[in-house]
């Protein structure tokens, strides 16, 4: 198959969502002005505004094509989808119902999404994720990490022998590499630094009461069998910077506004569901 016929054979299922959300920009420039009409099919003239914003949408589908013949694929696009939509016209498939409640449904998604874009985003601006940052990170303190080894056996009698061996001066590594039935015995048990929320509840209380250099004087119980455990260190983590957090921060944001937004659209208008079947359960 021709690059053009598989581009066009792509288009096929991205002209069926051409009024999604946008996904992302696309390097795909605006030659002149935007009102400058670059080509005509029948009635309709196509501009170089209708091409950039067709190029955003159909961003990922020519994502692969050259950027010097972007812009043209793009118009060719275009193009075809005018032919078959005009000829829809003349046949009259715009009038029945299936296709007005279909354009009526792409109509109501473009405008909602160029509410949320024209009038929700511009309200996360970064002095304000900058403040919703420092509000959290004020009174917050730097969590722990353990870096922690560990022997594990089937029994309690294995691991209170193993205990009393490094009592008596064995060396933990060792020990690990020829007793431990874990997959990090042959590593001598290297666990690598852990947080909290990593390990099963038992594990991490032990681990995360003990001091750097000490093991643990009983054995362990987990699910996993019997474990004795070292703790090589203990270290602060440092909090994540602005930059690290931003977009983050921004997601939660506008999730936030977003909701704010429906929540006071919903108050101020009559909604009624006639349907109760279609009710959406309250969450707890």
């Amino acid at each position: 198959m021709k690059p053009t016929s598989v581009i066009k054979a792509t288009l096929f299922a991205a002209s069926l969502t051409l009024a999604a959300p946008l996904a992302g920009t696309t390097s795909l420039a605006l030659a002149q002005d935007a009102s400058t009409v670059v080509a005509k099919v029948g009635s309709r003239s196509i501009t170089n505004a209708d091409v950039d914003q067709a190029g955003k949408r159909l961003a990922q589908q020519f994502q692969n094509v050259p950027e010097a013949e972007r812009r043209a694929r793009v118009l060719d696009a275009l193009i075809d989808f005018s032919i078959l939509a005009q000829r829809a016209e003349a046949e009259g498939i715009d009038k029945t119902d299936d296709v007005k409640r279909t354009l009526d449904y792409l109509r109501v998604q473009a405008l909602h999404n160029a509410y949320f874009t024209q009038k929700i985003q511009p309200t996360i601006t970064d002095e304000a994720l900058k403040s919703r940052y420092d509000a959290q990170t004020a009174n917050a303190k730097p969590e722990k990490e353990v870096k922690a080894r560990h022997i594990l056996v089937k029994t309690e009698d294995e691991a209170k022998a193993i205990i009393k061996e490094l009592e008596g001066g064995a060396d933990f590594v060792e020990l690990a590499k020829t007793k431990s039935t874990g997959p990090s015995g042959p590593q001598g048990g290297d666990l690598g630094f852990f947080g909290k929320g990593r390990m099963v509840p038992e594990f991490e209380k032990a681990a995360f009461a003990m001091e750097a250099g000490s093991f643990t004087k009983e054995p362990v119980k987990t699910q996993f069998g019997f474990h004795v455990l070292k703790v090589d260190e203990v270290r602060d983590v440092a909090l994540p910077t602005f930059e690290a957090s931003k977009e983050q921060l921004r997601n939660v944001a506008m999730s936030e506004a977003y909701a704010a937004a429906i929540k006071e659209g919903r108050a101020s208008n009559t909604v009624e569901i006639l349907d109760k079947s279609l009710v959406v359960p309250e969450q707890n």
